[in-house]
């Protein structure tokens, strides 16, 4: 648990409400789009890439993905009603739906993927209005497992697309030369930022490598620009332009998702507002989640897929000092002017595969790192905890290597627990009630850090209890 507020200190230059001057907000906003760029525009693009019936559709789905990433980073940093956590809070496409969404793509077809998007979203308008009744039952054991989960099962497309092919390696140029240069490329080129700078330059060593191996390839004439002269300057949203279908089995699979992605919701509020001193309020919480909700209903409209906080942003407030909403807001309408610009979906969508890969594949691992760092940091792994850990990843890993084992099944059952996170989410969500010894019913509540259970903000710094 975070101790009282007047044991934290703020690491902040400017704090929530200050606005720094116009001068110096803009690159700051800039500096928030740089950050999480990559993460907001690569599912779409592989999601395009993977669903056969969306193929030559990428410019648009980036487009969508930078004007609803924007609009929902406004309404987080200047709240509409309830909708809202009031906070730098910068949204976007999650990779968490990435895997399942492909899966429901081919099984289902487009329509699919948004109507199952849409319909599940206000599960996590429910986690906002309730989120102290259901914190117990996700401590951070349920949700590391299901972090590991998500990038361990994306593994697999970042090497498809590393290999320079997204369809996999029965298409033509699989593995080639020039493909893996590229790939690895990039790959040297973010890692070596990364680890050996400081300031900036660290913080968006994803985005320098990619643009690196963009390079070398358009020098390599491995790049068709073609669409890029094609398309315009500025286009209108289509909403519902594929359509919406409801299958239930899509349905339930991106509701368990959204449960998920909340969570993490909950510990990017709380990561970022402690950089201020003080712990996250309900009331930040509540608004962020319904956000988060409300938003990915907008994006379903708007042909994006759903969308949460973005957690490397939540770094760059903590690592800049930088923490005023004015800024965040100021991010949100970069964004939003990137998405009316056609061309610039254009020219992120004639990217080549392996370069796209080179830099996905480092966040596909890094998703798995923050899991396994989730764990470790707040998890004793005693005798109970490994066996949960050890059930969850082996079952959950299992179907994903080997779906087949589920053929004799409906395919409604297929989609649902032919998911990795869904059946290894299921299993740690339901090992961790069951097994004695954790933390609903047989023992002290794992709470999310920084985050106060309500009887201990009740109890004016009591310590937390279990209400059970």
């Amino acid at each position: 648990m975070a101790g009282p507020e007047a044991e934290q200190q703020s690491v902040v230059l400017y704090d929530i409400e200050d606005k720094p001057p116009l001068g110096k907000a803009i690159p700051l906003g800039i500096q928030h789009v740089l950050a999480m760029f990559l993460g907001n525009v690569a599912p779409p693009l592989i999601l395009a890439g993977a669903v056969g019936s969306i193929t030559g559709e990428t410019t648009f789905l980036v487009q969508m993905a930078l004007i609803v990433a924007g609009i929902a980073t406004i309404v987080q940093a200047y709240p509409v009603g309830p909708v809202g956590a009031r906070l730098p809070v910068v949204m976007g496409t999650s990779f968490a739906f990435l895997g399942p969404l492909i899966g429901i793509g081919n099984q289902f077809g487009i329509a699919a993927v948004f109507g199952a998007s849409l319909l599940a979203a206000p599960v996590e308008v429910i986690m906002g209005v309730s989120f102290d009744r259901f914190r117990q039952y996700f401590p951070p054991l349920v949700t590391g497992i299901v972090v590991m989960l998500i990038g361990l099962t994306l593994i697999p497309t970042g090497m498809n697309y590393a290999a320079g092919a997204s369809a996999g390696p029965s298409a033509e140029g699989y593995g080639s030369v020039v493909n893996l240069g590229l790939a690895g490329l990039v790959l040297i080129v973010t890692v070596g930022l990364n680890q050996f700078f400081e300031g900036f330059l660290r913080v968006i060593s994803v985005f320098v490598g990619i643009i690196v191996g963009y390079a070398v390839a358009l020098a390599l004439g491995v790049v068709d620009l073609s669409a890029v002269a094609a398309a315009g300057w500025v286009t209108v949203p289509v909403p519902l332009k594929y359509g919406l279908a409801f299958e239930p089995s899509a349905i339930v699979t991106v509701a368990f998702l959204y449960i998920i992605t909340g969570m993490e919701t909950i510990g990017d509020i709380s990561g970022t507002v402690s950089a201020t001193g003080r712990d996250a309020t309900r009331e930040e919480i509540r608004g962020g989640l319904v956000a988060d909700g409300v938003m990915s209903v907008f994006g379903a409209v708007f042909n994006a897929l759903p969308n949460t906080s973005f957690s490397q942003n939540v770094g760059l407030v903590n690592f800049t000092g930088v923490a005023s909403r004015y800024v965040a807001g100021i991010g949100g309408v970069v964004l939003l002017a990137l998405g009316f610009v056609p061309k610039v979906g254009a020219v992120v969508s004639a990217m080549p595969d392996a370069v796209l890969g080179g830099g996905a594949l480092i966040l596909f691992a890094m998703i798995f790192s923050s899991g396994a760092r989730l764990i470790t940091q707040n998890v004793e792994l005693d005798h109970r905890n490994s066996t949960i850990l050890a059930m969850s990843m082996a079952l959950g890993l299992g179907v994903a290597f080997r779906p087949e084992i589920l053929q004799n099944f409906p395919s409604e059952v297929q989609t649902l627990f032919g998911s990795a996170l869904v059946t290894g989410g299921m299993t740690a969500l339901i090992l961790n009630i069951v097994f004695p010894g954790g933390s609903v019913g047989t023992g002290p509540t794992e709470y999310t850090a920084g985050l106060k259970p309500e009887v201990a903000e009740a109890g004016a710094g009591a310590p937390p209890v279990d209400d059970d």
